[in-house]
């Protein structure tokens, strides 16, 4: 027996409201809980990104419904890889450009597809990537 999906993406960051501003205008993600002092949490398509802020979250353990969710926390840039369609490479290198955001980094994947990378306001790796990556539809 293994896993279906992921279901949720963690990121770790100390400025949410910039990491929400990020994630919903340059990105797209939609809010499904916006940001307070410990998390906003973002809707991207079957998948939640949940972005945690460590001073908090390392430090006080919540609770719902009575059950305790464990402290947690990370310090240092994680890294996140969205998928996009194989055919949208100039207008995200167009999107970002317009936006002022800097693109890290394009790779040809020897495989098949592409990436492209970019730093979020906390510092982490965001990756845009096609299937074709990793051999999906």
């Amino acid at each position: 027996m293994q896993p279906q999906a992921v279901l949720e993406a963690v990121l770790y960051t100390d400025d949410l409201p910039a990491a929400e501003r990020f994630y919903t205008e340059v990105l797209g993600l939609d809010v499904h809980q916006p940001a307070n002092r410990r998390q906003v949490f973002l809707r991207c398509g079957p998948t939640m990104v949940l972005l945690f802020d460590p001073t908090v979250t390392a430090n006080e353990a919540s609770s719902v419904g009575g059950a305790t969710i464990p402290t947690h926390g990370a310090r240092g840039p994680g890294h996140l890889a969205l998928r996009v369609a194989a055919d949208s490479r100039q207008r995200w290198r167009d999107h970002f450009s317009a936006r002022g955001v800097a693109i890290e980094s394009e790779v040809e994947w020897p495989a098949g597809g592409w990436s492209i990378y970019l730093r979020d306001p906390a510092g982490n790796s965001i990756e845009l990537a096609t299937a074709e990556l990793w051999g999906i539809d």
